[in-house]
């Protein structure tokens, strides 16, 4: 009620004195109606001071300046004797905005976007700008195909010169593809085009894909792929002539031609280098993919222009830009292409930095660097560095950027910035698996142990048929040139009669040390050795003919002293999760002549992964071994025989449950496995992203297929279901498994359908593991 009687006199005092007011000199300003606006503020935008005299005019420009600022709805100026009055009426405070109704866009995303324009919580409200998201969320929407949304706003009025917004959104549906028609095609199949396209019309999958919904953006994308088809196949004067998109009434349905022109194909007359090489043109030349008389196409021209520039990245010239020109000759449709090669200036690296790691110390990564500070920059150098941090299993993600020195035109720093994954577990364990039971246990296993990168493993567990105790520790950078060294002491009780295996409890004590030696960036060789004591435990067991005739023929006790060699080679893009690249490992396990027990086991573990798509990964693998005895030891230990079924070799087959067994005559209800000298493990899986997971980097999924079994060299008449690897008695199953690396460790399952198992096999649909070391 006061601010309303203020307002009627100063209304009444301009009215009567300045209308037709005289020039007069301002003696004092007194400002009147502010309630969040400061003072300070109308004064600095108000172009009148004390001492100034004033007319017509300059009160109209002061008007204007106030109204500029757009803090205020209305301004009067008066004059009370020689005092200039300013009546301002400030524009209401946003006290709050609700957003209902949106599911495409997240409210976040829309309270960003009001933000960036200027209406946010606690601001000025400003109708114009409400107006105009209004309009603008509209078109998004209709970008997106949803031509049937509607987007309402609604202002309401609080006390005290405040207002509420709210924003109801009716998103509708995305408009349906049900039609796309291209004209002007002469020389492709339409249907062979719309295979390029990642928006079609409506299939019997889009339920799924999604394919056939309707997105303005997605149709300027699948243009430039129908561009670049034809240009990839020598037709330079390809053009898109119009397009035209046709919404049914009830906006459910989108129907689109594509008017093109295809033009002429055109083939190369000839290829030039030009500008500043830098490099040799015989090395230049070889990196280019076109060749005279050959159809021209774009993606080979990219490409080439691609290896030559990071060939100028590897000499430090980061910046270079290499560009291809094709010139045409109508008449002959020919093409000269033209590579010009700007290196710019050669760049040296001022600095390289880390971001992300919280946990990881900069040492650990630096360490793995192969591009130095202070030398000159060589791309493949820094790419090299970042492929090497990925392949520690630290990190679930590495991305690299460099970032050229303000102040020079020689310099960039590189940035590492990476994303960091659990790489271990600490503290108490609790967890299942089949075939293991119940795992309890204190422990610490981490393979970045407190960010130094160093490996230690602590632990005392007991599940089902197992108790442990061990100590093992290994420095990946015993030397500076990558040297590794390691220990181990352990000691296991194992009672192989709960693992449904043969009948006797083993007691085992050892140590060992190991060695590894970098042959290059991705191939090492390790040597260790170690001594174990171990003892046979038959106790009340009706023991198996197999057990009898070794312990009667070799004791029940050894001591020995083993050595290994083994060699090791990986070009995996990824430590964990892989997607590109290979994997081979090839081992020499041995005891010493003269040592308790007197064998050896051969293993080789091979992985081979491809890109088949963008999201499709082939992965390849292969777990083969062999193993013999000699000397004084009349056969194979069989407590040192492979086993093979379960997670990790062939789903779908119980583990440890293929292969040769000892008889069932022999006090049990069925066979058990006894294991063999020979393992053949196999698979081949097709690597999928699992729907509806935002970070696919913790998960992997995977249609898989795997082959293998357990055989012996030398079967015998106390084993059953025993074959020679020459019988090719492999077994079949075909499933889906997934992992996902928990902060507690990976939890993994499969689903499998064995596909040749017989009476001695015992078969598990679906398998798990939950805690197990990764």
């Amino acid at each position: 009620m006061k601010q309303l009687i203020t307002w009627f006199i100063l209304f009444f005092v301009a009215s009567t004195s300045m209308v037709h007011a005289d020039d007069f000199q301002v003696l004092d300003i007194r400002i009147e109606g502010l309630q969040r606006v400061s003072a300070g503020t109308v004064f600095a935008s108000l172009p009148i001071s004390v001492g100034d005299t004033v007319d017509e005019a300059s009160i109209r420009d002061a008007t204007r300046s106030l109204f500029r600022t757009g803090y205020f709805t209305d301004v009067i100026m008066a004059q009370e004797n020689s005092i200039l009055v300013v009546g301002l009426v400030e524009r209401p405070a946003v006290t709050e905005i609700n957003i209902e109704g949106n599911k495409a866009i997240e409210t976040d995303q829309l309270m960003d976007a009001l933000q960036d324009n200027g209406l946010a919580e606690g601001q000025i409200f400003r109708q114009v700008i409400l107006e105009g998201m209004g309009q603008e969320l509209q078109r998004q929407y209709v970008s997106q195909g949803r031509y049937g949304a509607l987007v309402e706003t609604e202002v309401k009025t609080l006390p005290r010169n405040r207002v509420s917004v709210n924003i109801n959104i009716d998103e509708g549906d995305v408009a349906k593809i049900r039609h796309i028609n291209i004209v002007g095609n002469k020389q492709f199949a339409e249907q062979d085009l719309l295979e390029q396209f990642e928006q079609n019309k409506t299939g019997w999958l889009s339920w799924i894909t999604s394919d056939d919904k309707y997105s303005r953006e997605k149709l300027s994308g699948d243009l430039e792929t129908l561009e670049s088809w034809y240009l990839d196949r020598g037709y330079l004067r390809f053009s898109v002539n119009s397009t035209q998109v046709s919404v049914s009434p009830d906006k459910e349905s989108v129907f689109i031609t594509i008017n093109i022109d295809e033009g002429d194909v055109y083939t190369i007359s000839g290829i030039d280098l030009a500008g500043d090489l830098i490099i040799p043109e015989n090395q230049a030349r070889a990196l280019v993919l076109l060749r005279e008389d050959a159809i021209f196409s774009q993606i080979l021209m990219t490409t080439s222009s691609e290896y030559i520039t990071k060939r100028l990245g590897n000499e430090g010239y980061t910046f270079a830009e290499v560009e291809g020109y094709p010139e045409l000759d109508e008449d002959a449709k020919t093409a000269k292409v033209t590579f010009l090669v700007k290196p710019g200036m050669r760049a040296y690296v001022r600095r390289i930095e880390f971001r992300g790691n919280t946990k990881t110390s900069d040492e650990v990564l630096r360490r793995e660097m192969r591009q130095m500070e202070g030398g000159s920059a060589n791309n493949a150098l820094i790419e090299l560095s970042k492929v090497r941090l990925e392949r520690v299993g630290f990190f679930k993600e590495v991305a690299v950027e460099n970032i050229p020195v303000a102040t020079t035109n020689d310099q960039i720093d590189v940035i590492y910035t990476v994303e960091e994954q659990p790489s271990g577990s600490v503290g108490a364990n609790l967890g299942y698996s089949q075939g293991y039971g119940l795992m309890l246990g204190a422990n610490l296993t981490e393979n970045n142990f407190l960010g130094t990168g160093k490996q230690v493993g602590v632990g005392i567990n007991k599940s089902t048929y197992q108790s442990s105790l061990n100590f093992s520790y290994t420095e990946p950078y015993f030397t500076t040139d990558g040297v590794s060294a390691g220990y181990s002491i352990y000691a296991r009780d194992t009672d192989y009669s709960k693992l449904r295996l043969q009948p006797f409890s083993q007691d085992t004590r050892g140590a060992s040390v190991n060695w590894s030696y970098p042959l290059s960036e991705v191939e090492r060789i390790g040597f260790g050795l170690g001594y174990e004591f171990l003892e046979l435990d038959l106790g009340d067991y009706t023991t198996s003919a197999v057990i009898e005739k070794f312990v009667t023929d070799n004791g029940n006790w050894f001591k020995s002293v083993n050595a290994n060699l083994n060699w090791g080679k990986s070009t995996l893009n990824r430590g964990i999760f892989a997607t590109r690249g290979t994997s081979q490992r090839l081992g020499l396990d041995v005891s010493v002549p003269g040592s308790g027990l007197e064998y050896f086991k051969v293993t080789y573990k091979g992985t081979y992964f491809r890109g088949l798509t963008n999201q499709l990964t082939m992965k390849l693998k292969a777990d083969l071994a062999y193993g013999e005895s000699f000397g004084d030891t009349t056969q194979m230990p069989f407590f040192k025989n492979f086993y093979s079924g379960g997670l990790g070799s062939v789903r779908g087959f119980k583990r440890y449950s293929l292969g040769p067994q000892n008889s069932a005559s022999q006090g049990y209800s069925r066979a058990r496995p006894v294991g063999g000298n020979v393992q053949i493990v196999l698979g081949a899986e097709i690597i999928f992203p699992l729907p509806f997971v935002k970070d696919q980097r913790s998960v992997q999924s995977a249609l898989f297929f795997d082959a293998g079994n357990v055989f012996n060299t030398k079967c015998n008449d106390l084993e059953v279901n025993c074959f020679s690897p020459e019988d090719g008695e492999l077994k079949y199953s075909v499933g889906l498994g997934a992992t996902w690396l928990s902060g507690f460790g990976p939890i993994t399952f499969s689903v499998a359908k064995p596909l040749n198992s017989d009476d001695f096999d015992e078969t598990e649909v679906f398998q798990f593991s939950l805690g197990n070391q990764f």
